[in-house]
């Protein structure tokens, strides 16, 4: 792996399954600027600002990449030179709109657009199109769904650093900490153990952990609490880990136990479930099913799961009416949760991934609800 991202060769299999995807699509190209899809297609972390950067991906031919001259240094760090691309650039006063317009042969064509293009570009694009792009969305997306070797052996590195920070996580809760210092502590852990960054921390203690989109705030742990920690960031080359593990600090009351040791076998279901051919629908079921027979669906509100990848949210999403088909390669979390007004939640979530045969998860921290000493 080259720094920040794969060898050149995985690139090159990408635009070329990019340009025949195109071509069954009856598309003449794929119009990408920066965002997932440049870097999944070229290793590229441009970004966007109000000069245009494009990469244009014709159903046969050279791709090109049209952008201004001062981002000529910044493209050395993707494969692009690697790949044959050929580069176009322009200064200020030129028409980049043109140049891409150029690139397609000139006149109305069937082209796509990446679902992260801004207006500011979408609309003069279209201008000297003469003909409304459609979203690439339907290409990129079968493109992304299904992972390669190099991309799942990334996702393994990034579920076992999170896995090492949730080790870390019974000696940082403490009562009288307040959610905020603890989340401050992980997200150094995450740097620490190899992530770029922490892309999101939720620490949600009592009433807060039944906020499954709850971050973190001033509130102070206090023994007896449910404590909800839902946490991941990139790791390089810029693949995602997420994880959800649920602590008690102290025994927990009774009722809480049982009613959490249903979600366990629901989220165990779920991720026992997954093969290919299997609906993504189904993994769904299988974990609300559980909850249901419990009494407990109605306390489950949001999808079972989500792809992860360049993107900590991606297809596939495991969530009802997705009558998807699973397919070896794919990688999801299965992350049910119950949730309580007022009082308490909990989540269990791993990152896992469809094989041949069956499923492979990503993370491996125990399971059960975590109970954290109470010192005195």
């Amino acid at each position: 792996m080259t720094a920040g991202r794969f060898e050149s060769s995985v690139y090159a299999d990408r635009l070329a399954a990019a340009a025949a995807a195109t071509a069954s699509a009856g598309l003449a190209a794929l119009i990408i600027t920066p965002g997932y899809d440049l870097r999944y297609l070229v290793g590229s972390r441009a970004q966007t600002f109000e000069r245009l950067t494009a990469l244009v991906v014709p159903a046969d031919g050279t791709p090109t990449i049209v952008l201004p001259r001062l981002e000529l240094a910044a493209l050395r760090e993707s494969a692009v030179s690697d790949l044959g691309v050929a580069v176009v650039d322009w200064v200020d006063g030129e028409d980049p709109y043109g140049l891409v317009a150029t690139a397609l042969g000139g006149g109305p064509v069937a082209t796509a657009v990446t679902d992260a293009m801004p207006a500011l570009h979408l609309l003069p694009l279209t201008e000297r199109l003469g003909a409304l792009p459609v979203l690439a969305t339907e290409v990129m997306r079968e493109l992304r769904m299904v992972k390669g070797p190099a991309e799942i052996d990334a996702l393994r590195k990034a579920g076992a650093a999170i896995d090492r920070v949730h080790a870390r996580l019974p000696e940082l809760l403490v009562p009288g900490r307040t959610e905020a210092e603890v989340a401050a502590d992980i997200d150094a852990a995450i740097v620490a153990e190899g992530h770029t960054e922490a892309a999101f921390i939720i620490v949600g203690s009592g009433p807060h952990g039944a906020d499954p989109h709850h971050e973190q705030s001033d509130r102070e742990l206090r023994a007896g609490d449910i404590v909800v920690v839902d946490i991941g960031g990139p790791y390089e080359p810029g693949y995602n880990s997420d994880c959800t593990r649920t602590y008690s600090i102290g025994e927990p009351d009774p009722e809480v136990a049982q009613q959490y040791s249903v979600l366990l076998a629901a989220q165990r279901a779920a991720v026992a479930a997954v093969r290919p051919g299997m609906r993504a629908e189904q993994i769904d079921a299988a974990a609300r099913d559980v909850l249901a027979e419990a009494g407990l669906a109605e306390y489950f509100v949001h999808r079972t799961g989500h792809g992860i990848g360049l993107s900590v949210h991606e297809e596939p999403y495991i969530v009802a009416g997705n009558e998807l088909p699973l397919r070896a390669g794919m990688v999801f979390s299965v992350e049910p949760g119950i949730y309580f007004p007022g009082k308490w939640g909990a989540r269990i979530e791993d990152i896992v991934v469809v094989t041949e045969t069956g499923v492979e998860p990503l993370n491996a921290r125990p399971h059960e609800l975590i109970v954290v000493p109470v010192a005195g």
